[in-house]
């Protein structure tokens, strides 16, 4: 794994779906793996990545040997991973792979609905010498318990994160009617990507033909000066979701 000198910090979301296709129709951890890789960029915030899952690995002979976050980071990234679902034969949960050294990694328990366990995945990079805080979330299918999950790591980073270091919060969302905005962006002066350079969150999912603004990128004291959504032939046959990937500068 090695640094490269930029200005830039490029990054991609993705809800992975486990590693397999819509519907779990097939195995595509491995064309994950490729596109990651084409897509190069320098942070990854990943949900749904599994962990550990017995039952697939015995079913599926090219299932790897490694949690998913070390197959997908090998050689290229330094990868952090927080547990939050928790099963007889595995467990999953959210991860952040990033090309420049993790300083810290913290996995805040953000469960509402004993049935539907969540976790916020904070880690610190050091991007050339500047500290960014890079949350990674997957919020609740249900809007009162991402409300209150929204409430949660907003005093989380008030808590922890000095505002004159950069943020960025990505992930699934869940967010289709764009509350996240009043309860989260509005309390901590973030600005989403997409939002920022064409006036509205992304459509991802579902991923053959994006209708719902779900996933999200949003940062502070960072800005964005390009931003693509990677869906339709070839991505359908990955995930459930459609990839974000954009470029970010520090702000003026």
């Amino acid at each position: 794994m090695s640094e490269i000198l930029s200005d830039t910090l490029s990054l991609v979301t993705y809800n992975i779906h486990k590693g397999f296709s819509q519907f779990n129709r097939r195995l595509t951890v491995h064309e994950l793996r490729d596109r990651l890789r084409i897509l190069n960029p320098d942070l990854v915030f990943l949900q749904e990545v599994q962990g550990l899952h017995e039952q697939h690995a015995q079913r599926h002979t090219n299932w790897p040997a490694q949690p998913q976050h070390e197959f997908l980071a090998d050689s290229v990234w330094a990868a952090s991973y927080g547990q939050n679902v928790l099963y007889d034969h595995g467990h999953h949960g959210n991860a952040i792979l990033s090309r420049y050294p993790i300083e810290r990694s913290h996995n805040q328990d953000v469960t509402h609905l004993s049935f539907e366990r969540r976790g916020l995945l904070h880690t610190q990079i050091d991007w050339q010498g500047q500290i960014v805080h890079c949350v990674c979330a997957h919020l609740s299918l249900f809007a009162r318990s991402r409300k209150w999950q929204m409430a949660a790591l907003a005093e989380e980073i008030d808590r922890l994160v000095p505002h004159d270091q950069p943020l960025i919060i990505a992930g699934d969302f869940n967010d289709w009617r764009n509350h996240a905005s009043e309860h989260l962006a509005d309390r901590l002066s973030l600005s989403e990507v997409f939002h920022q350079l064409s006036g509205r969150p992304a459509r991802s999912f579902p991923v053959a033909l994006p209708m719902l603004r779900l996933d999200r990128i949003y940062v502070r004291g960072l800005r964005a000066v390009r931003a693509d959504v990677h869906y339709g032939a070839g991505w359908s046959k990955i995930s459930d979701h459609a990839a974000l990937r954009c470029d970010l500068v520090l702000s003026d």
